[in-house]
């Protein structure tokens, strides 16, 4: 049985509750900061002593000592006895170098409070830090502390959320902007914008293909020609950017391996840009891929090649007139096209690459910043020392080429109209899923597009169909030529390539006469 034992301090008489923990060897309650608890009268401490005393006898007792590990030591072996995908070991590490150790470093494991973790929460508010990531730090911190409870570390987590607490009815602080998604002929726009932007097809064929597929980030750029098939694309590894800024090749996100049903017109494109890039193993994998980077690769910007004005030098015409070749042959004579395509391929000029190589793969923010996100919005980000502004364009031909070089706005006619402000790379996944769901796509083959899992005891019993894959891929198309018809309706041509083809094509297609079986027009 546990015993009062009378004390006497500088406060005046109290009581130190004792316990018996083992043969010989003696506890006194204590609280969580590792203090002696004193209580003002006998009964109370006989009864808290008896009351850690059946902890002791039911295994259920921790001794305070062991929650005096500091946070900082026991987070460094935690994240040393993780086994995970080398994307979330990325993530734990920033979350604890950057968020968690720096305000909980030096705590002892088990004195931490819940006061301590609202304290933590208001001052990364206060910082600037979006609501959404300092709910992921916590779920990270509750993480950690819930293993410090199965060690024996602390009794309770005080990162657990009390659901309701300090809540008023229809106040929701936390909760994020709506996500921004487009239609089909929004994508279409953007994706000539970016093309115009790049001054190449590859982003329009690119952000084409995220929209009608539904492929996260990584997997676009992860996609390698041999996974590119007739009429699907097999989703089986994906690029990973690590915050050292290296590209890791690993599986898809929660193992999504799939295959995603593409559209006619889709593959024709993939299968043109293929043919027409002629893609060759990077340095940094070995591998094949769809897509390749934007931009001179690292220490290019120091190696020899031909520039445009030698090009002009040599051909004894203008850079403008050598633009023009490039950008807008039919206005350049016949014989000064010639003389400037001989100088190309006696220079060996490779447009956009004469700094030296072009980067292998595109970086996320690099290609969201400088590419989809001026095309979505029209704007240019904020960028020191120049603040954000309109992307300035010259007005032909429409829907407008991007000025480049100095004074650059004032020599535009215009800028771009906002399409969807707010747009991001991913919100083209959310784009997507909606289409599909207008197109009453039915919930598993969204699921399997999208590399989603339902765990449900519903989705044991519903599968996906040949003519369910039918039905989308014909809705998918409508949705695509619908788009074309409205792009033409805008105007016939386009300075991208690749889309003034498709406009040719589908102008032709839509004046030709219906006919019937026997040739005859109905």
């Amino acid at each position: 049985m546990g015993y009062a034992e009378k004390r006497t301090g500088k406060d005046g008489v109290y009581y130190r509750a004792r316990y018996k923990i083992a043969t010989g060897k003696y506890g006194t309650v204590q609280d969580a900061t590792g203090a002696t608890i004193k209580y003002r009268t006998k009964r109370d401490a006989e009864q808290a002593a008896d009351d850690e005393e059946a902890k002791v006898r039911g295994g259920t007792w921790r001794d305070p000592a062991t929650g005096k590990v500091p946070f900082e030591d026991y987070a460094s072996r935690w994240y040393a006895a993780q086994d995970l995908a080398l994307s979330t070991m990325e993530t734990y590490k920033s979350n604890l170098e950057v968020h968690l150790i720096p305000f909980f470093g030096e705590m002892e494991i088990g004195a931490i409070s819940a006061f301590d973790i609202a304290e933590w929460e208001k001052e990364e508010r206060a910082a600037g830090w979006a609501p959404s990531s300092v709910k992921g730090w916590r779920s990270n911190l509750h993480l950690i502390l819930a293993d410090a409870v199965d060690d024996g570390l602390r009794d309770t987590n005080p990162a657990t959320r009390r659901r309701g607490r300090g809540k008023r009815a229809g106040r929701a602080k936390e909760r994020g902007p709506e996500k921004v998604i487009t239609d089909p002929l929004g994508t279409l726009l953007i994706a000539e914008r970016a093309a115009l932007l790049s001054g190449r097809d590859d982003e329009f064929v690119a952000i084409v293909t995220k929209y009608y597929t539904g492929m996260r980030w990584g997997e676009i750029v992860g996609l390698e020609t041999e996974y590119r098939r007739l009429r699907s694309i097999r989703v089986e590894w994906q690029l990973y950017e690590l915050d050292s800024s290296e590209l890791h090749r690993c599986p898809p996100k929660d193992d999504s391996y799939r295959d995603i049903d593409t559209p006619a017109f889709l593959s024709r494109l993939l299968s043109d840009h293929i043919a027409r890039t002629g893609p060759t193993p990077c340095t940094c994998h070995g591998r094949t891929y769809v897509f390749k980077g934007l931009g001179a690769a690292n220490g290019a910007a120091r190696r020899p090649g031909a520039k445009l004005v030698d090009v002009a030098r040599r051909a004894g015409v203008s850079t403008g007139t050598v633009s023009n070749v490039l950008n807008h042959p039919d206005r350049v004579a016949e014989e000064t096209l010639r003389q400037v395509r001989s100088a190309i391929a006696e220079l060996g000029f490779v447009r956009g690459a004469a700094a030296g190589e072009t980067a292998p793969h595109w970086r996320r923010n690099g290609f969201a910043t400088w590419l989809f996100q001026p095309a979505a919005t029209g704007w240019y980000p904020k960028k020191a020392p120049h603040d954000a502004h309109p992307v300035p364009v010259l007005a032909e031909p429409w829907p407008g080429v991007p000025a480049r070089g100095r004074n650059a706005s004032g020599r535009a006619d215009s800028c771009w109209m906002p399409i969807a402000k707010g747009l991001t790379p991913h919100g083209m996944r959310h784009s997507h899923k909606t289409l599909m769901r207008g197109l009453g796509t039915p919930p598993p083959l969204m699921d399997d597009r999208l590399g989603h899992l339902d765990g449900s005891v519903q989705a044991r019993y519903d599968h996906v169909t040949r003519e369910m894959r039918d039905r989308l891929l014909d809705g998918l198309t409508a949705a695509w030529e619908a788009s074309l018809d409205a792009r033409l309706a805008l105007c016939p041509r386009s300075p991208v390539a690749v889309l003034d083809e498709l406009l040719r094509a589908r102008a032709r297609k839509v004046s030709e006469p219906h006919r019937g079986v026997l040739g005859i027009a109905r």
